[in-house]
């Protein structure tokens, strides 16, 4: 499986699969390149290349003080380094969506266009809090049928109508089965890195969001989520009138991206970059 070596010597796994529109997909914070896996067979007119940040799915674990948004950002300008390519689009999910703000803002030239889904320059308390819930802990549960049971039990509410089986692929994407039980497949120490960012002030996102433009740029929300607000994105499109919004109903954080509103966003923001 290819894979590149950083600046400051770690291993990053990478897949890299079609041809066209050269699409960088960013995941979010503790998953990898299956995050897009819903979306994929959607998109086969790009290019579609996928990182596993450093810390995460195949790549080397790190020191913790490096799982940082701009070390991942630079992570991400490496990787494009490797492929040869000058510029690519970016599909951000959550975390991922955060990174891509920080390139708009800091390498601007080698982005084609910005699509979030579920993340913006606010990120509601309430969300970080769940995060938090389960950052860095394994599980506590037998093997796979048993945690997707109790994730559709847990997620019903939220994202009413998922059938248990696409429950069972998503936590596939971010743990394993083991003898002693299901274990999360990222380094844990991230919990560490991230308690000890949420120690300093919350930076102001906004001018890394109104750096974005002029490019295409597409936001995806679920319309229950406790990330992304509706009035966040309201004050996302007015300050950027071309902005390409979709709500996704019956969904939290994050959307899986293959709702048919989600594709429908992707599709017209896709159209704007070719």
């Amino acid at each position: 499986m290819p894979d590149f070596t950083t600046s400051d010597g770690i291993r990053l796994h990478y897949e890299d699969e079609g041809s066209g529109l050269p699409l960088l997909c960013l995941s979010g914070l503790t998953r990898n390149a299956r995050d897009f896996d819903f979306v994929a067979p959607h998109l086969g007119a790009a290019r579609l290349i996928r990182l596993d940040y450093r810390g995460r799915g195949q790549s080397d674990w790190a020191d913790p003080d490096t799982y940082t948004v701009p070390r991942e950002a630079r992570d991400a300008l490496e990787l494009l380094d490797h492929l040869g390519l000058d510029k690519a689009a970016v599909l951000g999910t959550s975390r991922g969506g955060i990174i891509a703000m920080m390139l708009a803002a800091t390498a601007h030239g080698r982005l084609l266009g910005v699509a979030m889904n579920d993340i913006g320059p606010v990120v509601d308390p309430a969300g970080l809090d769940t995060i938090m819930g389960y950052l860095g802990r394994d599980p506590g549960f037998d093997d796979f049928k048993q945690m997707a049971q109790a994730r559709k039990r847990a997620m019903d509410a939220t994202f009413p109508g998922v059938p248990l089986d696409r429950w069972r692929q998503e936590i596939t994407h971010t743990h394993v089965e083991t003898d002693q039980g299901v274990r999360i497949n990222y380094d844990p120490k991230l919990r560490d890195a991230v308690e000890q960012q949420g120690a300093k002030p919350a930076p102001d996102l906004w001018p890394l969001f109104d750096a974005i433009a002029p490019l295409p740029a597409a936001i995806i929300r679920g319309e229950n989520s406790d990330i992304l607000s509706a009035a966040t994105v309201k004050e996302m499109s007015r300050r950027n009138p071309d902005l390409i919004a979709a709500h996704v109903p019956d969904r939290a954080h994050i959307p899986f991206l293959d709702e048919k509103e989600a594709l429908a966003a992707l599709q017209a923001w896709i159209d704007k970059l070719q």
